[in-house]
């Protein structure tokens, strides 16, 4: 049998892994439990009668604490969804709701419950990036191979006239015809993707990115440099090189083509290629023991917040003379992995981040 008096509530408090904190009329805070005191980064024993402005930080300031200040005045409750609170130097997304409690004889006090939602959030997003994708690749690959039909016969049908014509001079426009249709012939090609198997072998990453950097030195004729950040611990992957190194390549060659068009005014063009490991990590639905993370990272213009969302769907690119193909067939081949590529960018620095798992077994179909 339990123990009777509130030593019980507190102990079934402390077990919660819900984050709950509690103040008294002056929103000083009178408690909070371990899940709290994580959600927070901050001890109970160093918060314990501060004010509630001292511990919790909404990143939207007054307003919130104004809200929370009339809960416990009128004694209506509040919910707020996906609320951003800054903790040290990073924000957390959470769930919180307020209510205030009211006792005969005691002056009220106040109760919040929070809900860490990040991981809920990102697996949302990650799911629907890459169903859209799915989508949008099947949509694609239909398109193009509709286009491909005719051109073979627009093609052979320009050959034919060109023999045809009597004036010679007049091959010129048949020529031109011949040229344009294998124009998008090639551009459905790319279109279509990778059609032949992966070749299956033990891959150094760190190789495939010397072999990118020193392409990408060539290409730059010394206007950019590049920076290696490289964990050197990590694992080698079962995976095609060949595949793996163009799916880094486009991306690596987007950042040199910003770099050039629009160069940091402050500081020298600048691409960091960077490998980590991380632990316990989720790509859409499925947590992984372990994936490698690969960050190419430019200080560039960044990409425009309009793009950034879209940025990986085909036919969509923030340049004039972009196709809109390469992230797209980037993303399809880390797909190939059960891998994922995301993107955070502002201006000064843009990361594109390709995540690949490195569970044993793993065989990229």
């Amino acid at each position: 049998m339990l123990p009777p008096g509130i030593e019980v509530y507190k102990q079934i408090l402390d077990h919660l892994s819900t984050a709950v904190l509690m103040t008294d009329e002056q929103l000083r805070v009178t408690f909070m439990n371990p899940a709290a005191e994580m959600l927070l980064a901050v001890s109970r024993n160093r918060a314990m009668g501060q004010h509630l402005r001292d511990v919790f930080f909404d990143v939207i300031g007054d307003d919130a604490m104004a809200a929370i200040q009339q809960t416990l005045s009128t004694a209506h409750p509040f919910t707020k969804r996906e609320a951003h609170l800054r903790v040290g130097v990073h924000e957390v997304s959470v769930d919180y709701t307020v209510a205030a409690l009211l006792s005969p004889g005691m002056p009220p006090s106040l109760l919040m419950e929070m809900q860490q939602i990040d991981r809920l959030l990102r697996i949302s997003r990650e799911e629907a990036i890459l169903a859209n994708h799915q989508a949008t690749r099947h949509l694609v690959r239909g398109v193009a191979h509709e286009i491909k039909n005719p051109l073979g016969g627009i093609r052979g049908a320009a050959q034919l006239l060109a023999k045809a014509l009597p004036d010679s001079n007049l091959t010129e426009y048949t020529a031109i015809i011949i040229d344009e249709a294998d124009r998008l012939r090639n551009l459905a090609d790319r279109m279509l993707g990778p059609r032949k198997l992966p070749h299956l072998q033990a891959v150094n990453i760190h190789e495939c990115l010397e072999r990118i950097r020193s392409l990408v030195l060539v290409e730059a004729e010394g206007e950019i440099n590049i920076v290696r950040d490289y964990d050197l611990s990590l694992p080698e992957l079962r995976a095609d090189p060949d595949q793996l190194i163009q799916a880094i390549l486009n991306i690596t060659g987007n950042a040199l083509q910003a770099l050039r068009e629009h160069p940091n005014q402050t500081l020298p063009p600048m691409i960091t290629l960077r490998t980590r490991a991380q632990r316990q990590f989720t790509i859409g639905s499925i947590r992984h023991r372990i994936v490698m993370r690969i960050d190419i990272i430019d200080n560039g213009p960044g990409i425009p917040s309009s793009l950034v969302e879209r940025i990986f769907y085909p036919m969509v690119s923030g340049r004039a003379s972009g196709t809109g193909l390469g992230l797209s067939i980037a993303q399809d081949i880390i797909h190939q992995y059960h891998g994922l590529i995301e993107c955070d960018s502002r201006p000064g620095q843009t990361v594109f981040s390709i995540y690949l798992p490195l569970e044993n077994g793993h065989d990229g179909r």
